[in-house]
């Protein structure tokens, strides 16, 4: 009984290759974790945003000022509507041949649905160019 290494009596060589398997199975496991869990990431609504930065405001005189104040009610030019008159100055406004642009100023506490009617009836009547007015921020 001879005490001698088992590898003693291989003549083989060596293999240096590295074994793919657990690689594999690893990338494949990824795989289906991300395949899983990337639908549950962008179930997010997809909008496309404007970029803007807040300008300083030029002073335009034919520009027409249209705030909407808190409550809802509609001010054009600083001077209190109704909404029948807020048509009507629509109606006279879309009747020119060089229709002005309309600067909106919306309180933050006006609902949104306020401002969605105020857009939608002047878009109506053909005025698309507004202008939303804002505070630049200070922080």
């Amino acid at each position: 009984m001879s005490m001698s290494s088992p590898f003693e009596e291989q003549n083989d060589p060596l293999l240096n290759d590295i074994n793919m398997t657990p690689f594999i199975d690893v990338m494949l496991v990824l795989l289906i974790v991300f395949m899983i869990t990337l639908p549950v990431v962008n179930h997010a609504v997809k909008v496309d945003l404007p970029k803007a930065s807040v300008e300083k405001m030029v002073q335009d005189t034919q520009a027409i000022d249209l705030a909407i104040s808190a409550n809802g009610d509609l001010h054009w030019n600083k001077e209190a509507l109704t909404e029948s008159q807020f048509f009507a100055r629509l109606d006279a406004l879309a009747a020119q041949t060089t229709v002005p642009d309309i600067r909106l100023f919306a309180d933050r506490a006006v609902e949104y649905g306020r401002v969605a009617w105020v857009m939608t009836n002047a878009q109506q009547r053909g005025l698309t160019k507004i202008d939303f007015v804002l505070q630049p921020d200070k922080s």
